[in-house]
């Protein structure tokens, strides 16, 4: 079993990073604002940040490293054998709103957490894992569109696992993002997992080289559907409804979130954490779409979880 490396994950995220950024400044024509923090507790981060962009109302791209003498309680909810250890977290984290409503709300992030023997435990084997994936939020959606997004992600994931791992991350993204109190999904999934290698069954490598293929699967899978559908008129109507919708994303990023909760419970820098919310939300009261309208066919053909390969 292979040792964990973590300068090798900071390197592949900071480069990550780096690389997604440059791609989407190139397709948005504005720059990126870059803020380097630094974590009270220990480690810190760079923040890169647009707002009111050509294309993209906000966004931001993520790296973040922090470590501390204890577990926070969102990593030891469901391990509470964790809790005391020290820790050690890196990872990039993405959310962009595009303004177009046609355009849909993306999300990825790759992780590596390595929990620290305890000091009256000095032998004892640290106890590391990765986490990851990405999934898609439209709000006027394109069947191929969404089949593009999904048949990437799939190519990234059969090299480690073949066609069951796939099943196995994209039903696990469908249940994750998921609003319980709405019941009904975020969005149109893609793919989700954690903790693995925490049992000890695959190596550092393999684990490792998933999360890259994620990583890297991310331009390819988005920006092509981006390209497709940026210059589709639309008026107040799809801008009324993106913003309905998008209060789904803030329910969800505040109430189930692990990466938020995560964030803000290891007190991570909170500007950083919550760039993540839309800039233009709404609420009403137990609205209904039109039954045949656009807004509904979001509800009836896409928001149920479904092979889109």
């Amino acid at each position: 079993m292979s040792a964990p490396d973590r300068s090798a994950v900071k390197e592949y995220l900071l480069a990550l990073q780096q690389r997604i950024v440059a791609a989407l400044e190139t397709f948005d024509g504005e720059g990126f604002r870059t803020d380097a923090w630094d974590r009270p507790g220990g480690g810190g981060g760079i923040t890169r940040v647009i707002e009111e962009g050509r294309f993209f109302e906000r966004g931001g791209v993520n790296f973040s490293h922090v470590m501390g003498a204890g577990m926070p309680a969102s990593a030891t909810a469901h391990r509470p054998e964790l809790a005391g250890r020290s820790f050690e977290a890196m990872g990039v984290s993405l959310v962009l709103h595009p303004r177009n409503p046609y355009c849909p709300t993306a999300h990825m992030n790759v992780r590596f957490f390595i929990a620290l023997p305890p000091a009256n435990e000095p032998d004892a084997a640290p106890i590391w894992w990765f986490g990851g994936g990405m999934d898609l939020t439209p709000y006027y959606p394109f069947e191929e569109d969404v089949r593009h997004f999904h048949r990437t992600c799939k190519a990234a994931v059969l090299p480690f696992g073949g066609e069951a791992e796939y099943r196995r991350l994209k039903e696990w993204c469908d249940s994750y993002f998921f609003l319980k109190h709405r019941n009904e999904p975020r969005g149109v999934g893609g793919l989700f997992f954690d903790d693995l290698g925490a049992d000890g069954k695959i190596a550092f490598d393999d684990g490792f080289g998933l999360v890259k293929s994620v990583g890297d699967a991310f331009v390819p899978a988005y920006l092509p559907l981006l390209e497709r559908r940026k210059d589709i008129a639309y008026g107040e109507r799809e801008r009324d409804f993106q913003a309905y919708r998008r209060g789904r994303y803030v329910e969800f990023n505040l109430v189930f979130d692990r990466g938020t909760l995560f964030g803000l419970q290891s007190g991570g820098r909170t500007e950083s954490i919550l760039m993540s919310l839309p800039p233009i939300v709404k609420w009403r009261y137990d609205w209904h779409p039109e039954a045949g309208s656009a807004e509904a066919k979001l509800y009836d053909e896409f928001l149920k979880p479904r092979d889109w390969c």
